[in-house]
């Protein structure tokens, strides 16, 4: 009987689900002997959802925190833990290797001080070698106890790393350890490092996520939107180069690459942009778009200082909030605007004939729309229309938000800013 012929590893399936934003990328993910290589099938996997194909190369001591079967089945691809006659470092990091990137997470104390020096001695640091001698990026993302993490030997070598153009990310400081950064901040580096850069060299500011009106010390007035959508135009926007500003009332607890401004009320969050775009044009480092996705509050109450008792009869007095977009209009006049137009229950064209009338009677440049009475507002995913003015093109996007914002950011950068 013939044998049956193999198909692709079970775990590709999950390949580009959440983004594309590292399709046809590959990868060499370098573990090392940390603890926090347990982390390590979390991170490749998180790396394939984002479209990339990763093979891993691991340290003999770290075949001792996690076995290399656990790294293949997290990759899909045999796992590299000793150099062999197919001079692996030489086809994946030389120079015609197959590999965009080489990521160590975790990097121990050892293997750090070993590749600032030079020394080849395990799969991982040979690896290293080889990247440097043909100009293929590294990222390293050190794990450690805190006190090896400030030996100034240790210091002295990320810096010599940092010079030589490696990126480092982290460590956090927590419990007495350097430990690993997050998932969430290892991917969005690695995105970045390798985008196109669509972006680069502008400076965009983006509003997300509800404002909060209060109506006395405990209780308040907002709405359903979860803050996702701000978020990941804010990290794509980031990815493609641009410099990037959030005001919204959610956090992100990224450890790099982008500004956050916290507020509260639709007052704060309509001050604290216009705070930044005069800070910027008195600087001379202007903003070139704003990015309008907050669901900001169109109601503010006259709130009591005191907790109104609960079981009597009150009354709101609701007065309406100001217009960002107005307001910004106003005094930058020169500022590109992408705004949202959401309805509930209407018909696609009649979605789109609003959100063009939005366009129009707002002077700007783009439009995202969509329907919250068919779900999107709190949600993962949402379904969008995205409207540049001058063109009679409409992009039609639906699936997870982060899919959804490379789109928008995709068409802005179509924009001459």
């Amino acid at each position: 009987m013939a044998e049956r012929e193999r198909g692709p590893h079970p775990t590709l399936r999950i390949k580009g689900t959440k983004s594309h934003a590292l399709s046809g990328k590959r990868i060499v993910l370098g573990v090392t002997g940390s603890i926090a290589a347990v982390k390590t099938v979390e991170l490749a996997r998180e790396l394939i959802r984002h479209g990339a194909d990763v093979y891993g190369v691991m340290s003999e001591s770290a075949t001792e925190i996690i076995h290399p079967y656990t790294l293949h089945y997290a990759t899909g691809h045999d796992v590299i833990t000793k150099l062999m006659g197919n001079i692996e470092h030489v086809e994946f990091l030389g120079m015609e290797g197959s590999a965009d990137l080489f990521i160590i997470a975790p990097c121990t104390a050892n293997t750090l001080n070993k590749i600032a020096s030079g020394v080849s001695d395990t799969p991982v640091t040979a690896f290293a070698t080889t990247a440097f001698g043909s100009g293929i990026p590294i990222i390293v993302v050190p794990a450690m106890h805190e006190t090896m993490y400030k030996n100034p030997i240790l210091i002295a070598n990320r810096d010599k790393l940092l010079k030589l153009g490696v990126t480092v990310l982290g460590p956090r400081f927590e419990e007495g350890l350097a430990k690993i950064v997050s998932t969430e901040d290892i991917i969005l580096a690695v995105e970045h490092l390798l985008s196109p850069k669509k972006l680069a060299g502008k400076r965009i500011l983006i509003t997300g996520g509800p404002t909060i009106e209060p109506i006395d010390p405990i209780r308040i007035l907002t709405n359903r939107s979860s803050g996702r959508t701000g978020i990941e135009l804010a990290k794509e926007a980031y990815k493609q180069g641009a410099e990037v500003t959030l005001v919204h009332s959610k956090g992100m607890n990224l450890e790099v690459g982008i500004k956050e401004v916290k507020v509260e009320t639709a007052r704060e969050m309509i001050g604290a942009c216009i705070t930044e775009l005069r800070e910027g044009k008195k600087k001379e480092e202007g903003y070139d778009v704003l990015i309008s996705s907050a669901a900001i509050s169109d109601f503010t109450a006259d709130s009591s200082e005191t907790k109104i008792s609960s079981g009597e009869d009150f009354y709101l007095h609701l007065v309406p909030t100001g217009k960002l977009i107005d307001e910004v209009k106003r005094e930058f006049p020169e500022l590109v605007i992408v705004g949202f137009k959401a309805e509930t229950n209407v018909s696609e064209d009649e979605l789109i004939i609003k959100a063009r009338e939005k366009m129009e009677n707002h002077n700007i440049e783009m439009v995202v729309a969509n329907d919250v009475g068919n779900g999107g507002i709190g949600t993962e995913e949402n379904e969008v229309y995205v409207i540049r003015a001058g063109t009679s093109d409409i992009k039609h996007v639906k699936g997870v938000k982060s899919l959804i914002a490379e789109e928008i950011v995709e068409e802005l950068a179509k924009i001459s800013l």
